[in-house]
């Protein structure tokens, strides 16, 4: 007589796996004569068991997949934490507004990267992204994110290397964040990777930043549109006996109310004063206003002027559009720009 199958197989649909036939010949194949299925509650508990291992592989399978950086998820960004290194002076507070607005009338296209904190149990920290985790933050939502095992140099390789691809930060600031890494003894190797720079671009990266201290540095702020010859034409000419003036400078209204290029053309000139020449009336070069249309913030219009340049720059959600149609009509505006003088010299 053939024994009672006590362990009974089924498959994850739950449908029950037939047992096959005897051998007609009523010899066992091998020694062993497949059992029949039970019906009993045995079949039940190993049917249950297949589930739980089932569910337990495809949660394995998830986990994985986060590990991978597969998957994007949603998370509370009460959870994520900054990067251990920064790489902005600060974050432009329009930009930033414009990017919220985007994302809330859009939806978080890009997901941030981030990783499971080292040092705090259920918490992140971001590799890239910093910009968007703050607009989240602003709409108060949920922020989407891939989420990968980095370690410390892949974290800030992944970082440097993303603000290259997005070309968002300006000189200063990636030479700010090279010396970071470097005071955090990263390699050259690892800095390079993450700057995208060869050693000659970061040795005169990292020249910078030792000779420019970063009170001034910070006081100037980002300067997007100030590269790498006038910064280190500044610190070649900078006399440290020229710093706190400088600074002094940089924090009257006038000052802190203009561009941070405006800032640094301050800096710059003070620098290359002569010995024995004042400063006092440099702040009063910088002139600076800002115009929004009274009936909506659509545009926002930025206008600042020194002794050699004026620069106007136009926001906000129509600003784009506004300046196309500013740069259309160039010479009718400088027509009238010839007559106002023509009238003002009584002519």
């Amino acid at each position: 007589m053939a024994r009672k199958n006590l362990i009974g197989v089924s498959d994850e649909s739950g449908a029950v796996v037939s047992s096959p036939s005897p051998n007609t010949s009523g010899r066992p194949i091998a020694g062993f004569v497949p059992p029949p299925r039970p019906t009993g509650p045995i079949g039940g508990i190993t049917k249950s068991l297949s589930n739980i291992t089932s569910t337990m592989e495809r949660a394995q399978g998830i986990e994985k997949q986060l590990a991978e950086g597969q998957t994007i998820i949603e998370l509370d960004p009460a959870l994520i934490d900054s990067s251990f290194v920064s790489d902005r002076l600060a974050l432009d507070e329009t930009k930033l507004a414009e990017l919220a607005e985007q994302i809330r009338e859009n939806g978080q296209q890009v997901p941030i990267l981030i990783r499971p904190h080292p040092e705090a149990k259920g918490r992140f920290q971001v590799a890239y992204g910093h910009r968007r985790l703050a607009a989240v933050r602003r709409l108060q939502v949920k922020v989407r994110a891939v989420v990968r095992d980095l370690t410390d140099d892949q974290l800030v390789v992944s970082q440097g290397q993303e603000n290259n691809s997005r070309t968002n930060l300006s000189y200063i600031e990636r030479a700010l964040f090279a010396a970071k890494l470097e005071d955090r003894s990263f390699t050259r190797e690892i800095i390079m990777s993450a700057l995208g720079v060869d050693k000659a671009a970061l040795s005169k990266m990292l020249s910078v930043v030792k000779q420019v201290p970063i009170t001034l540095i910070e006081a100037i702020g980002a300067a997007p549109e100030v590269g790498r010859r006038r910064w280190m034409e500044l610190a070649d000419k900078l006399d440290a006996s020229k710093v706190s003036t400088i600074l002094e400078i940089l924090k009257s209204e006038e000052a802190l109310a203009a561009t941070s290029e405006d800032r640094f053309q301050l800096a710059f000139v003070e620098a290359f004063k002569k010995p024995g020449k004042t400063a006092a009336n440099v702040s009063a070069q910088v002139n600076s206003f800002a115009w929004s249309p009274a009936s909506d913030n659509a545009v926002r219009v930025q206008f600042s002027q020194t002794a050699k340049k004026g620069v106007l720059s136009v926001e906000a959600k129509d600003g784009p559009k506004f300046a196309e149609y500013i740069s259309s009509q160039l010479e009718s505006l400088y027509a009238a720009f010839r007559r106002s003088e023509k009238e003002k010299a009584g002519d």
